[in-house]
């Protein structure tokens, strides 16, 4: 991309193929079109970009995080605070962020650190595209780095680098006051706000599209008492806009703004579509103990950047009791959890029993698949089989008794064998291989599924050991 820096025609971006003959941000454009004859530029349309930015702000708002700003030119904000368990946290959140990216044809680097300052920094200095830095680390990256990474104008930068300043523990460990006679308060606003001594203030993007619905204080709130009732009173109110346009809540974001200009926010989700006053309010509530309100809230907003259709039909005591709705239950452990830990089990296409098993989310629709009905299935399957040891007559008798994890069992029923034959598309391995599975009962009254490995004859079609893969009950 060429653009103008005053008069002058720089370049203002380049890819990966340009850079890496040599071409640089800030380079002159008669400099760059020397060096690269062919060179294929665009000129640069700054209004253009930040738009898009602000797309991009916006469609990370809905899916990711309820507090995200545009950083221009070419950056996203992201207060992960009170979202990331609902993406399986931090790292998980930031990979499948930078997939969906990618998949639109836009590469990104991401950095995660406790302070923006910081993060701004590691995402466009460090090797890595993917950069997680904690509290206990964060004054031993941050001091290596180009004093550059302080978000600095560009001639402070080269006046610090003329006084010999190149990094910025050695800004860091450098007095105050001859800085700032020299360079203003700037240089010493950015340290504190990278190593997080001062907090760095933002304004978070927000969609007018969307439901939404805010109170303000006269005078500044704090006691979790007081909040949930104000929770409570926006609740109403945003059920009051869903319920007129006929939708229903799938996700919420509630924003404490502070009288210090920093931001506080929980966000919850909901399995399905629901306009339920008492199940939205208690997944709110239940997360106020992460709420640091700081010397006071001085406005709250609440608004539901996911939503869908909903209809209420109206029921008849005549009709078939219905079965329990485990919604609620589901959006709690959720919320609690995170939405990755919860999932049912669904019937998958295979033979092979560990294959034969899939997790889709709860509140998913039934699949059309069953598992065999003349074959029961165990209710919890091992993640791997384990070998045991047995006695048992070939080629197709159940064990007499086996030892499992160091214990001895005696059978004192089964039933079998079942036999599963290898799937060959999957494997060249498997063109020949069986396994012969009973179920088995020792003296206990505890059932077991357990198989051989071969049909008991033929050494081609297995080893003849024997495995536990599951247990009944």
């Amino acid at each position: 991309m060429i653009g103008r820096d005053a008069r002058r025609r720089i370049v203002t971006a380049a890819d990966a193929a340009a850079q890496a003959v040599g071409l640089r941000v800030g380079m002159a454009a008669t400099q760059a079109h020397a060096l690269i004859p062919d060179l294929v530029a665009h000129d640069a349309d700054p209004e253009g970009d930040a738009a898009g930015l602000d797309r991009l702000a916006l469609w990370a708002l809905k899916r990711y995080t309820p507090v995200i700003a545009a950083t221009p030119p070419d950056g996203l904000m992201i207060e992960a605070t009170g979202a990331d368990h609902l993406h399986g946290g931090d790292e998980a959140m930031l990979r499948d962020l930078v997939r969906r990216l990618s998949e639109a044809g836009t590469a990104a680097r991401v950095a995660m650190a406790p302070t923006f300052g910081a993060a701004h920094a590691f995402a466009r200095l460090l090797p890595k595209p993917l950069v997680l830095v904690g509290d206990a680390d964060l004054e031993q990256v941050l001091q290596a780095l180009p004093i550059s990474a302080l978000r600095l104008p560009p001639a402070t930068v080269d006046g610090l680098r003329r006084l010999g300043f190149d990094r910025v523990g050695e800004l860091n460990a450098t007095p105050r006051p001859p800085l700032a006679l020299r360079f203003g308060a700037d240089v010493g606003r950015r340290l504190d706000q990278a190593y997080g001594r001062l907090p760095e203030p933002i304004e978070p993007v927000d969609a007018p599209e969307l439901p939404f619905v805010e109170r303000r204080f006269a005078e500044p709130i704090a006691a979790p008492e007081t909040i949930a009732r104000y929770i409570e009173k926006l609740v109403v109110l945003l059920l009051e806009q869903l319920e007129s346009d006929g939708l229903g809540a799938r996700r919420l974001d509630l924003r404490f703004y502070r009288v210090d200009n920093l931001v506080e926010a929980i966000r919850a989700g909901t399995a399905k579509p629901t306009r339920q006053h008492k199940q939205l309010v208690r997944l709110l509530t239940d997360r106020i103990s992460t709420i640091d309100p700081g010397y006071g809230i001085e406005r709250m907003t609440l608004s539901a950047p996911l939503t869908e259709p909903l209809r209420y039909h109206n029921g008849s005591t005549l009709e078939d009791c219905t079965k329990p709705d485990i919604a609620e239950l589901v959006d709690l452990l959720a919320n609690r959890c995170g939405e990755e830990r919860l999932f049912r089990l669904a019937a998958k296409e295979s033979d092979v029993p560990e294959r034969s098993v899939k997790r889709i989310e709860p509140m998913a629709a039934a699949t059309e698949l069953r598992w065999p009905l003349h074959w029961p299935r165990p209710s919890r399957m091992l993640k791997r089989p384990e070998r045991i040891e047995t006695i048992a007559l070939l080629p197709d008798h159940p064990p007499v008794q086996f030892s499992w994890r160091r214990t001895r069992h005696k059978v004192a029923r089964a039933d079998g064998p079942e036999r599963i034959y290898g799937e060959w598309a999957n494997s060249d391995a498997e063109l020949l291989g069986v396994r012969d599975y009973f179920l088995v009962e020792d003296d206990a009254g505890i059932r077991y599924w357990v198989f051989r490995q071969g049909d008991g004859e033929d050494g081609a079609t297995g080893g003849q050991e024997w495995y536990m893969h599951g247990l009944f009950g």
